[in-house]
Parts: structure tokens; C-alpha cells; sequence
């Protein structure tokens, strides 16, 4: 590793592995990639896992902020540095199938029937040039509330009407916690913070906003939580930092709404190993108020990547109802976990599972490396994600059944990725897959999807699209309740860029994402907001971020 300390192979792993450590152009990212597919490949399969006890966690740091649009943001750089950002990826266990894929839709349905309304750019990497610094991936994410859309990217966010597209603020995250304690409150020149989360408080009308800070050598993160006070995305902030310990990296981090808790997941790393999947619920009553609030955790070393379920809807879980937990377990099964959480006694806080739930056996999209998406014009190829569920797991009771929508990336016959996707029925009882399906577009890889349902079944993914003689871009496809089950209706186009992300995987030009966001409008529960990125001309470290709204003819 040239111009890098020696470290042992769990060495590397431990302080890059966090998804987050600002690369330069010169290192080489293929060993990093090898390195922690050595290790994550040898995470072992288990069908039961021992029961562990809850941790718990004060928040080091709590208190309210002034107006976010008070606050300084960064002055503008002089010079610019660019950072690639490694992923560190587990090889999915289980036995690879065959090139068939039992899920595959194999009869294309009309063209989707939802209507594109608001269509317009969002952030780019030079939303986050203020601060002296590009990255690679976009970590691109949005949230919808009753008047807003707050987008985030890797350090910077944005508020923007909903109504005219306008915006409203647009700042460096780190701003928002001007003069908290330790490294939260490290300022908006900052770019040691990352993977920033945004959710809206349907119940509440509050926004969500998380991001990791780390220390500069990358071995210890703080998770940085601010709830607004109000529904407004430019005033005051509830501010929380917590902490895990010393030389623990909570990265990838994932955030869910429930009515007793905000739920988060990360994927845990030491300076020498991976530690596991943390599942915590944070005290949402207390974030609420501004009081001081606990964390608890649970901890699993044989999982990877949880997704926490992310209410959605006007009726709440049945009284009681525990969060649910699912990651990506093998090439033939997910594995579910329930989260009830008791702040007052907190012993009795459980993290039960795994319970499998058998899918379709599936390849991973471009396993083993996880990187061979084409592009057109170069020969430079993309991560594809494929060893994990992508962002948001949402949550819908509808009285007579509850669902939770699931996506990921698999292979297909026809292109090296296509679109899994699930419904799960009934999941606090016996959890069922309703349907499921495998989407492609014959030689146009898809990928990078998000999921959601609206308030009469219709459902609608969002993805990244590319193929070798077109240029990466963003549709989405989607489904009525009358239509076959397991297929989708034939994608639509939100737009495509003009140009190819290159540079080599040293220069971050194998990178993509890391998430997209589709999440409902709040104001009527139809409408949905999808978020993802393209590049404007050939290149790295100039991703943009479109954002798009659309809805079903059949629900108002």
C-alpha cells in the first residue's frame, strides 16, 4: 500500500472499512476491496442466534439549537480535495443459483401508469466544494414533510418548497451543530462527517436529520441526531450526540420512524475487525422535547446491513407492535428480527429473531466483485451494491393487513443487474411473502432502488439505469393493486445525464450512490418523491442529484 501505514488485513479493514475514510486518488481502492471481501465473505450462517442484552447508551451531549439559517456555513475554498470513500461488502452466503431466476418477470405490462410532476436538480458535489472538499459516492437522500423537501448528500443539505421546486436554505450539515461538544460539533469546514440520513416525523410533523462525525483517524464515530422543533426545516434543532464506545465506527447507518422510538442500524468496525450489525432505538419522546435521551442497542455479529421498517400512513402499528429489523442473509432468504424497546425498564428491551424468510434464490448483482454495471462511452464500471437491502424499508397497516416493501439487486439473464423486490405480509405473526418479482429492462442494467407503498396499494420503485451504450440515469416503474401479482408496469424515464463517471476505481469512478430515497408526501399520501444521482458530462467527482415527483391516477 504505497504511501499508507502497514496494518494487518483486519487492520485496513478496521479503519477504512467505515465506508467513510477520505482516500486520495493515488491509493489503491482494489486492495481495499479485496481486503474486506476476505473478511466480510467469512461472516458464517447461522439459522439461530444466541439471545443478547440490551446496551444502553446516554446521549453525551444534548440541547437545542438556534434557527439553522442563523448559522455560518463555510466560506469558499480556495483549493479543492477530492475524496473517494471505500465500501467495504460481504460476499452473501449461500449457494449461487443458476442463471435463471424464478422471480424473473417474464411478461411486460404497459407502460406505468403514475405521472411525473415536479422534475428538477438537486445538490451536486460542488454543494459540498465550500468546505474544501469533492467526494465520491453522493450518499443522496430526501424527506418529504407537509411544505418541504429536505435533501441531503455527503455533508451538505438543502430545503427546498415543494410547492415551486424553490429553495429555501441550503447549508453544510456540520453547520446545524455549530458549537455542540466533540465531534459533532466539529463546524461546517469539516469533512469529517458522512452518510447522512433524513426522515420526516409524519405524526409529529418534525424532521429527522442523522450523520456520523469521526475522528481524524478514522477509528472512533459519533452519531450527530437533530430533531427539529417545529415542522419548519430552517428553525431550531433538538441536538444529540451518542456514543458507542472507543474505536467503534458506526457506519452505513439507516434510520426508521416507529411510534415509540426513532430505530437506526449500522454495520460496526474496531481498528481490527468487523463487529457486527447494531440495531438501537433512540427515546423519540425525549428528542421530541429536547430532554435528555437514551439509546438502546442490540448487536449481532453474524448480520450485515439491517434495515429498520419506516412508518408510513395516516394508522399506526396495532398498540405495542415492535419495530421490525431485515437484512440480506443468503442468496435464498432474508432474516426478520423484532425490536420491542422498554425506556423505562430496560432489561426488558428484546431484539428476538432470526426468523427466515425463504425467497427465490437470486444471484447478486455483479458478485463477487459487486462492481460491473456499464456505462456508456467507457469502460469503467459501476458498484452495483448487490450485498445488501437498499434504503427504506417502509411499513404500512392498512387494517386488514400490514406490509412491509423490500428491494435489492440481483442479477438477470439479460443485463448484470435487475431490481428484487418483495412485499412481506403479516410480519409480527408469521411473516409471508406476499409477492415478489425480479424486474429488468433486457440489456439496461437497474439498480440502486427504493421501495414504498401508498395509501390504496399502489407501489412504486426508483432506480439508477445505464447500459453500455447509454449513459447512466434515473426511472421508476410501479404497480396498481389490479395487476398481476409480482409485476411491475414498464419504467418510465426521469432523466438520464450526459455523461459517464470515470477516473478508475483509484479515483473513485467505480462508486455510485450508495443510496437513493423514494419516500410519500405526507399532505396526501400519493404523491411520491424519488432521489438519485447522474453525471452531467464525462467524469468523477461531479455528481449531480435530480429529484422527481409522481403519483397513481387511482389514488387521491
Amino acid at each position: 500500500m504505497p504511501n499508507a501505514p502497514v496494518r494487518t488485513l483486519f487492520g485496513v479493514l478496521g479503519s477504512v472499512a467505515a465506508d467513510r475514510k477520505p482516500w486520495t486518488s493515488s491509493y489503491p481502492l482494489a486492495q481495499f476491496a479485496v481486503t474486506a471481501l476476505l473478511l466480510l465473505a467469512t461472516l458464517p450462517i447461522f439459522a439461530q442466534q444466541p439471545a443478547s442484552s440490551p446496551e444502553v447508551y446516554s446521549d453525551i451531549y444534548h440541547d437545542t439549537s438556534a434557527p439553522a439559517y442563523s448559522y455560518s456555513d463555510a466560506a469558499p475554498a480556495t483549493s479543492v480535495q477530492r475524496f473517494v470513500r471505500p465500501l467495504p461488502q460481504r460476499q452473501v452466503p449461500g449457494t449461487l443459483p443458476p442463471a435463471g431466476d424464478e422471480a424473473m418477470q417474464m411478461s411486460p405490462l404497459g407502460n406505468v401508469g403514475a405521472t411525473i410532476g415536479k422534475n428538477f436538480d438537486g445538490l451536486s458535489d460542488s454543494a459540498n466544494s465550500s468546505t474544501g472538499f469533492l467526494f465520491v459516492p453522493s450518499d443522496n437522500n430526501i424527506a418529504a414533510g407537509a411544505t418541504q423537501v429536505v435533501e441531503t448528500i455527503n455533508i451538505a443539505y438543502r430545503v427546498i418548497n415543494k410547492s415551486t421546486g424553490a429553495t429555501v436554505l441550503s447549508k453544510q450539515i456540520g453547520s446545524l451543530f455549530t458549537g455542540v461538544s466533540g465531534l459533532c460539533g466539529q463546524g461546517a469546514t469539516s469533512p469529517d462527517f458522512t452518510d447522512p440520513i433524513v426522515v420526516y416525523d409524519k405524526k409529529a410533523a418534525r424532521w429527522v436529520i442523522s450523520i456520523i462525525a469521526f475522528t481524524s483517524d478514522f477509528s472512533t464515530g459519533n452519531e450527530c441526531i437533530a430533531v427539529s422543533s417545529t415542522s419548519d426545516a430552517t428553525g431550531t434543532y433538538h441536538r444529540y450526540v451518542f456514543k458507542f464506545g472507543t474505536n467503534l465506527f458506526n457506519d452505513y447507518p439507516k434510520l426508521g420512524v416507529w411510534p415509540d422510538a426513532y430505530y437506526a442500524s449500522y454495520n460496526m468496525f474496531t481498528p481490527t475487525s468487523f463487529a457486527g450489525a447494531k440495531a438501537c432505538a433512540y427515546k423519540r419522546s425525549a428528542m421530541l422535547a429536547g430532554t435528555a435521551a437514551t439509546a438502546i442497542c442490540f448487536t449481532k455479529t453474524q448480520e450485515f446491513s439491517f434495515l429498520p421498517s419506516d412508518l408510513d400512513g395516516a394508522t399506526l402499528p396495532p398498540t405495542g407492535q415492535p419495530n421490525f429489523f431485515v437484512d440480506l442473509f443468503s442468496t435464498t432468504s432474508l432474516h426478520l428480527f423484532k425490536f420491542p424497546v422498554d425506556f423505562l425498564t430496560t432489561s426488558n428491551s428484546k431484539f428476538t429473531g432470526p426468523i427466515v424468510i425463504t425467497v427465490p434464490a437470486f444471484t447478486p448483482a455483479c458478485s463477487p466483485t459487486f462492481t460491473c454495471i456499464p456505462q456508456g462511452g467507457t469502460s469503467q464500471k459501476l458498484d452495483s451494491l448487490g450485498d445488501r437491502l437498499m434504503f427504506r424499508m417502509p411499513y404500512r397497516n392498512f387494517g386488514t393487513h400490514q406490509s412491509l416493501m423490500i428491494t435489492h439487486s440481483v442479477k438477470t439473464s439479460t443485463a448484470a443487474s435487475g431490481i428484487r423486490w418483495y412485499e412481506i405480509r403479516t410480519p409480527n405473526t408469521t411473516p409471508t411473502v406476499f409477492q415478489k418479482g425480479t424486474f429488468g429492462a433486457g440489456s439496461t442494467s437497474l439498480w440502486m432502488g427504493s421501495i414504498a407503498m401508498d395509501k390504496v396499494g399502489d407501489i412504486a420503485v426508483g432506480f439508477s439505469k445505464s447500459s453500455s451504450t447509454t449513459h447512466p440515469g434515473l426511472a421508476f416503474t410501479g404497480r396498481i393493486p389490479s395487476d398481476p401479482l409480482g409485476t411491475l408496469e414498464s419504467a418510465a424515464s426521469i432523466f438520464t445525464g450526459g455523461g459517464s463517471q470515470t477516473g478508475g476505481s483509484a479515483n473513485g469512478g467505480n462508486r455510485w450512490g450508495d443510496y437513493s430515497s423514494l419516500v410519500l408526501d405526507p399532505a396526501n399520501d400519493c404523491t411520491f418523491w424519488y432521489v438519485n444521482q447522474y453525471i452531467p458530462t464525462n467524469g468523477s467527482f461531479n455528481f449531480h442529484t435530480r429529484l422527481a415527483s409522481f403519483k397513481f391516477p387511482g389514488c387521491s
